[in-house]
């Protein structure tokens, strides 16, 4: 039998999070069940590599889960010879905190919503900023990163920080330094990233946890089922606008 190492290595990052991680999971699952049985909404930005669509309109999952997402777009053409002026780092910042401030001020999020934000280095200003802002408001920050990732890089945030540190919860998603992990001979480095995996993994597992104590609430989550059963488009169009109704 052929023997595949990245299956060994996601063995690994399991054993990982249920034995280093179940009380971070536990605590982001308890931030989410109160929000969302207080009128919070639940909501998840890009989780770095891990695709966030993962937790969107899938069967068995939560209908509250939300995407966040917001751009400023400037249509403002100089001639190419001036293309690459250069701009001070510190200039670049105070427009990305600027444009990250308006935005979640003039988006729906509100205090006592809960953010997802993953980067697997956590040195990246973007999400950092994002954290620090949405935090500012209340709101509740679960991240996804690699603590041995992040120990070996330093932040691209003017504050220093990188992004577990401006968190409510850290899920460590076990990934190494580089995030790659099978070594294959042949190849001078590390191949093949497990970060991704790991964030959608620890991602259901913090759901489960919301759908459990929903339930223990005598309040359960509206959820889906997929629409490819028998009647399964009827169920997820009475399930959205159930959600629209109690908003979980």
């Amino acid at each position: 039998m052929t023997k595949i190492q990245y299956l060994d290595k996601m063995r690994g990052i399991i054993d990982h999070l249920e034995t280093s991680e179940t009380k971070s999971i536990e605590t982001a699952a308890g931030y989410i069940a109160d929000s969302l049985l207080n009128g919070g909404v639940l909501f998840t930005s890009s989780i770095g590599h891990g695709n966030h669509e993962d937790f969107l309109n899938r069967a068995g999952g939560l209908a509250a889960i939300q995407y966040f997402a917001a751009s400023i777009h400037i249509k403002a053409e100089v001639p190419d010879v001036y293309k690459d002026r250069p701009r001070e780092s510190e200039e670049n910042f105070d427009k990305l905190s600027a444009e990250v401030e308006f935005l979640l001020k003039d988006s729906p999020m509100r205090g006592g919503d809960v953010l997802l934000i993953g980067s697997v280095s956590g040195k990246n200003a973007h999400p950092i900023e994002l954290a620090v802002q949405a935090r500012k408001m209340g709101v509740k920050v679960i991240i996804f990163t690699s603590l041995k990732y992040t120990e070996k890089v330093e932040s691209g945030h003017p504050s220093g920080k990188k992004l577990f540190e401006v968190a409510d919860v850290v899920i460590d998603n076990g990934a190494p330094f580089g995030d790659a992990a099978v070594t294959i001979p042949g190849y001078d480095f590390d191949l093949l990233p497990v970060s991704g995996a790991s964030a959608i993994i620890s991602g259901w597992a913090i759901f489960e946890r919301v759908l459990v104590k929903m339930a223990e609430a005598g309040q359960p989550a509206i959820v889906f089922q997929s629409i490819n059963r028998p009647g399964g488009q009827d169920y997820y169009n009475n399930a959205v606008k159930e959600y629209n109704k109690r908003g979980f």
